[in-house]
């Protein structure tokens, strides 16, 4: 269960990532369109888990190893950003969210089902 602050702390720091990737989207995502999801960080505020949802779902592991190569650049502009309102900038862990997807499979399983009319 996350504190009051490390709840309001990553609100801020999904706002504070989300600026950074919306100056250069293609940069950062390729030829893809990336949403950040959410953004929980560890009780020492020492470490941020950033969730994505990467569109197409086929291009995600290309995207992911290319945040992944650039983290410590991401993480600079992170700590110019909010370099006065906070000690400690957070080590940076990217995470593909793939709830979307898995509430489209479920959907089309729903759609697929046959279920007769109730009789009255």
């Amino acid at each position: 269960m996350e504190s009051k602050r490390q709840i309001k702390y990553g609100k801020q720091l999904q706002k504070d990532i989300a600026e950074i990737f919306q100056k250069d989207p293609s940069y950062y995502f390729k030829s893809s369109l990336g949403t950040i999801t959410g953004v929980s960080v560890s009780p020492d505020l020492g470490l941020a888990r950033i969730h994505l949802s990467i569109f197409p779902i086929t291009m995600a592991d290309k995207v992911f190893e290319h945040l992944n190569e650039i983290k410590s650049e991401i993480r600079l502009k992170l700590g110019k950003k909010i370099g006065d309102r906070a000690r400690i900038v957070p080590e940076l862990a990217f995470f593909h969210d793939d709830t979307e997807e898995k509430a489209s499979k479920i959907d089309g399983l729903i759609n697929k089902l046959n279920i007769p009319p109730e009789e009255e």
